[in-house]
Formats: structure tokens, sequence, C-alpha cells
């Protein structure tokens, strides 16, 4: 073990960095040190993958939303020649903004500092007084900036800062066979991310969003009493988390996928109870036509699966992107001690209006602004970051389940539901690239 006297405040070279990691504990200054964010920020967001949006939110020529990539602002835009592109959202003059708004539809970006005009696909093609330039100006050269490294899995649009990352589905690894999860659920794989989006931001720090099965019995207590009371109600998550998967002699699982990517598995416990969400498919308008959709495009297994698993993989890529019941989730660093976190209802494009209907109820039910669950993971947050700033013996332990986890097969590491398996391996996927053991983003 460590020395456990305060460190924070020092310079963090390599070994620094790996004295603030043992077996099962981790120093909180990993949580709380602004050095250790700044070099966060430099050598994971603006280093490896991060996930930018979905296809689906950017299906017309022309829409844009604007995305953060750590201190980075981006424009994520569909051009007018329908690629899809990320640019670094700066002038090249001056270096002012020249997209100011969350999303729209345009042709052009235009900086209001000096009138230079940029088309969607990111060409220079006007500059205010094009006189006061010489015939050494080439406007070719002064485009906006690309993000060096953008590329799609089944409609996940992801980027890099640097060249020097993996092949994306290198680096997703086994995780990406989850995200078929959800893909796969929407009849023909045609997922629509246009319903809106809520957020959140907390007074934490924020490698303590998600992934961790030991908390919904305290955390959520009274939220999984009313899915107990309120067994018939189909509007909440409750109709797809039937009995309750977080048992401690439950048979749900967590993973450890490599990478940082981690999954709260909850596929036994839901092909045990799959019955009840598939009734509740049948006496849904449409829902008869989605069942047989699934089972005519994919074979029997994983049909079943889908259906069990209602499409949530409840996965979460690292860094940034979590996918969790019907949302996407994207989570933004915006100091140590604060957080910003995005959710994304999920629909199908080719399901009945009332299904859709569905999955945005149950999502609001719990992640909504006045749903009966972000509030309370927002909460025990901020109450953890306040107990981190106690620096008398400062180590905090991500141990439980180290004795019994196992390797899968696949080389994935298991453990129960409620062990801290997800934690160990995002904090090993931490050092792994703040020690830059492995710049390209591998393990």
């Amino acid at each position: 073990m460590p020395d456990r006297l305060d460190i924070r405040g020092r310079d963090y070279d390599a070994a620094g960095l790996r004295s603030l990691v043992a077996p099962g504990w981790i120093h909180s200054a990993v949580y709380t040190d602004a050095k250790i964010f700044n070099l966060e920020l430099e050598r994971i967001f603006h280093t490896g993958w991060l996930f930018i949006g979905h296809e689906s939110e950017i299906a017309k020529t022309g829409e844009f939303k604007r995305r953060q990539m750590g201190r980075q602002p981006v424009i994520f835009v569909r051009g007018q020649d329908g690629e899809i592109r990320v640019f670094l959202n700066r002038c090249r003059h001056r270096g002012a903004i020249v997209c100011e708004v969350d999303e729209g539809r345009d042709s052009f970006f235009r900086c209001w500092y000096h009138g230079w005009t940029y088309s969607n696909a990111g060409e220079l093609v006007s500059v205010s007084g094009p006189d006061g330039y010489g015939p050494s100006f080439d406007a070719s050269e002064n485009g906006l900036t690309p993000v060096p490294r953008v590329e799609n899995y089944r409609g996940f649009i992801f980027a890099a800062l640097s060249e020097k990352v993996l092949p994306l589905e290198d680096y997703l690894g086994n995780a990406a066979k989850v995200i078929d999860i959800l893909v796969d659920a929407a009849p023909g794989g045609e997922l629509s991310v246009r319903a809106g989006s809520n957020r959140t931001i907390y007074k934490g720090n924020w490698k303590q969003v998600g992934m961790d099965g030991y908390h919904p019995l305290f955390v959520h207590a009274s939220v999984l009493a009313t899915w107990e009371r309120h067994t018939d109600s189909g509007h909440s998550l409750g109709a797809t988390h039937s009995a309750n998967p977080f048992d401690f002699d439950g048979i749900s699982e967590t993973r450890d996928f490599g990478h940082g990517h981690t999954m709260l598995d909850f596929r036994k416990h839901r092909l045990k109870h799959s019955g009840k969400y598939r009734a509740l498919l049948e006496n849904t308008p449409g829902g008869a036509d989605y069942i047989d959709a699934l089972y005519a495009e994919h074979d029997v297994a994983w049909a079943d699966m889908l259906l069990a698993m209602a499409g949530d993989p409840h996965v979460g890529v690292f860094p940034n992107l979590q996918l969790i019941n019907n949302q996407i989730r994207i989570v933004n660093p915006l100091s140590v001690d604060e957080t910003e976190v995005v959710m994304f209802p999920v629909l199908f494009s080719n399901v009945s209006t009332e299904i859709n209907a569905l999955r945005l109820r149950q999502h609001e039910s719990f992640y909504g602004p006045a749903g009966s669950g972000s509030t309370d993971d927002a909460e025990i947050f901020e109450r953890v970051q306040l107990g981190l700033e106690a620096n008398l013996d400062p180590w905090i332990n991500i141990s439980r389940g180290m004795e019994r986890e196992w390797v899968d097969e696949d080389g994935t590491i298991v453990g129960h539901v409620s062990d801290e398996v997800p934690q160990r391996a995002q904090i090993r996927q931490w050092l792994a690239m703040m020690a830059e053991e492995s710049p390209d983003g591998r393990r």
C-alpha cells in the first residue's frame, strides 16, 4: 500500500500516477486534483476515441450539432454532399467560434467577428474585404480544421484528435457486440435519435458516472420498491427490469471488455423474465408486428435475446459514452469537480408510434428532469465529491469481487453485478493512458 499522506499538488510523472493506484484501491486525488484533471483532458479526451453522436441526429443535409471533445469545441455536421464530418468550431482567421447554436440546419457557418464564411463541408467560401489579402493567400488552406480521425460503427460516430489511435473496431473490441443489442433491436437496424435531449450538471468528477451495479439497492431503494408495487405498469423501467436484477443472490453479472469498456450484464436475468415484457409488447399497438420483425431478421436465439433485453445493452464505452436502458448518454468533463451528462432517448424508426411512446415514457420515468432515478445519482455523486475532500487516509476501496471474478472464453473479465469489475477496468485504462503506456488507446 503506498503512503497514505495527501499528495495533491505534486507534479505527476508516470511513476507518480502509478503510485495513485493499488490493487483494489484508488487515491482520492484521482478525483479531486485539478492537475490530474488537466492531464486527463490532454491524455484521454484529446488523444483517444470519443463518441460524438449518432448519424440519425443529422440525417438531413446541412444538419449540425455542437459537441465537445474535452476542451475542444467541435461541429458534428452532414454536408450538402451527404458526408458526415467533424470540424473544430473555430474560425481560421482569429479563432472565434463559427457555430453559436446547439443545433440547426444551414449551408454555411459564418464568423461574426470579421465575416469569414465556410460551407458545411468546411471550405472557406468568402472572405470579407478580399482586396486586403495578397496573391499568396490561398482559401483552400484556410478551411475549417477537420478532426483527424472520424469513424462510424453502425451509426455511432466516434472521433479522435490524434492520428495515433487503434482502428475503431479494434478499440471497441467485444463491446461492439453489445452495442449490437441496441442496433439490432430496431427493425432494419434503424435508430432515431431525434427526440431531443435532457441534461444534468452535477458537482462531482466525471469518472463517477454509471456502470455501478452495487448502488441501486441503496441509492434507488424507493424506485425499486415502487416497481415491485406496480408490476403491471409498462410506463416505467420496471417493465424491462422484471424482478430485481441487482439482488446479491441474483444471476446478473458485470463485465470488463478491455480498453475501459464495461457492462452491467442482465442477459441471463432478462431471458429468465422475458415473458412479462413480451406480453406488454403484445398488448401495445404494433407490438406483434415488431416481434415478428425481430424473428424475421435474426435467428431465434438472437431474437430471443433482443426481445428480452428490450434494446438495453447497459454498456459503458470509455471514456464518454454509455448506452443505458432507452438512452444514449454522453459524459462531458467540465472541471475536476463538475460534470455534464447529456441523455438522448433512442427511438426505433420502423415501429409503431405507440411503441416509441412507450420507450420515451420509460426513459422519462427514470432519467427525465422529473424522473425518479437521475436525481438520486446526481445527489450521491455530489456527496461523494464532498467526502473525497477528506485528505486524512485518502484512499478509497474498489476491491469488491476481486477474489471471485473470472475470465470468460472471449477474454472478458466477469463478476457478479454488484462487484466493482467496472471500476477496476476503468481505472486500469485510465492509468494506461495517463501514464502514456499506450497513447494509441491500447490497454
